[in-house]
């Protein structure tokens, strides 16, 4: 079975409520909270979860990487 990848069920939702979520899932996973436009670096890493957010909320499709 494969990992989860993409939560789009968190589209909109709160940065925190976002977090929580994907922590409670996947523990073993970091989740950083960057505002929308931010410079990001483009190295893939399963183990990381960004959340893009404006105004405190997800506005891109959390995914893996």
């Amino acid at each position: 079975m494969e990992a989860k990848s993409v939560w789009p069920e968190l589209m909109g939702k709160p940065a925190e409520e976002a977090r929580r979520h994907i922590g409670a899932e996947f523990p073993e996973i970091t989740v950083h909270v960057v505002p929308e436009g931010s410079m990001v670096t483009m190295d893939f890493n399963e183990q990381r979860v960004r959340l893009f957010v404006k105004d405190g909320k997800v506005v891109r499709e959390p995914r893996r990487g």
